[in-house]
């Protein structure tokens, strides 16, 4: 990346903190390759707090004349009109993804807002902060169009789409996750909203090894599949997602609906389309679900696919 490429990135800053809501929400996305030299930026807002994350390793003067340009920024009045708190660079390219503290104190369990929810992050430990903000629409959709259904989560992580679904009025949400870790916040995100947890199931199993469980709960009026790109032993998009679309037909209820989605750069959305009609022909392709503005990619294929089946 490029030190010269930053008063960009310090305008399209301003710009978008300054039309920010009160809520998390991605502030410049380098990595849709729309501006040239800042590919491995980007920049989150946490409701006072600046998480600036860098995915590549540069040189000493990108850091210094990005630090220097933020340190601008905190005595501006916009900060001040926004109450910033703290910023903090994360160096998501170097090992254990260490965080820096450029300004103020690093509050590392905040509880933010998103379309009238509430979710707790975990900042400056690990890669991900427990809420994958270019999936804002998918949860919303998942929010309108949950009421009295019966909801399946897989790949939960801290359970995202399934605070949206019994906010939406979901009978029954089911979350199956590897990591009860992930799981256990998920259970904190609905308390946080105070939703009744009787309503939810927190399964932390191996997908793979619990059909059975997973399928003495259903049949699902809903089915969501949210998978990472891949797990060291125990997932690999393009040869495992196919074994999970096999199982639908005998998941779904009559006239059930699946949202798929899929955020590796080098998979497209036809990878869906084409191993649904494989492997559950009955269910047809409906619509791709729009990704927030402020996640717009030169490649639409290169970003989250969120494909919904019916």
């Amino acid at each position: 990346m490029q030190a010269d490429k930053l008063p960009t990135f310090f305008e399209q800053l301003n710009l978008q903190l300054t039309e920010a809501p009160n809520e998390v929400r991605r502030l410049f996305h380098g990595r849709g390759r729309r501006f040239e030299g800042l590919e491995q930026l980007t920049c989150d807002w946490v409701q006072g707090q600046l998480i600036v994350a860098i995915f590549k390793q540069v040189d000493e003067l990108f850091i210094e004349t990005l630090k220097q340009g933020l340190a601008t920024l905190s005595e501006s009045d916009l900060w001040q009109h926004k109450q910033g708190k703290s910023i903090v660079v994360q160096h998501r390219y170097a090992d254990g993804a260490p965080s820096e503290v450029v300004l103020g104190e690093l509050e590392s369990q905040p509880v933010v807002h998103e379309s009238g929810l509430k979710y707790q992050l975990n900042i400056g430990r690990n890669q991900n902060f427990g809420l994958f903000l270019d999936m804002r629409y998918g949860r919303d959709w998942v929010k309108e169009n949950s009421k009295h259904k019966n909801v399946l989560n897989l790949f939960a992580y801290t359970c995202g789409f399934s605070v949206a679904a019994i906010a939406g009025g979901a009978d029954q949400v089911v979350n199956v996750d590897m990591s009860k870790g992930s799981l256990a916040k998920g259970r904190e995100n609905h308390k946080l909203n105070q939703h009744n947890i009787n309503q939810v199931k927190f399964l932390g199993y191996d997908i793979f090894r619990s059909w059975g469980k997973i399928k003495k709960m259903g049949r699902y009026d809903l089915i969501v599949i949210d998978p990472p790109s891949f797990q060291k032993g125990s997932f690999a998009l393009t040869k495992d997602y196919k074994r999970i679309l096999r199982k639908l037909p005998e998941l779904l209820a009559e006239g059930g609906e699946v949202i798929a989605c899929v955020n590796s750069p080098q998979v497209t959305s036809q990878f869906l389309i084409d191993g649904m009609k494989e492997e559950a022909p009955a269910l047809s392709f409906i619509e791709r679900l729009d990704n927030p503005p402020e996640f717009e990619d030169t490649d639409p294929e290169a970003s989250l696919k969120v494909l919904r089946f019916k």
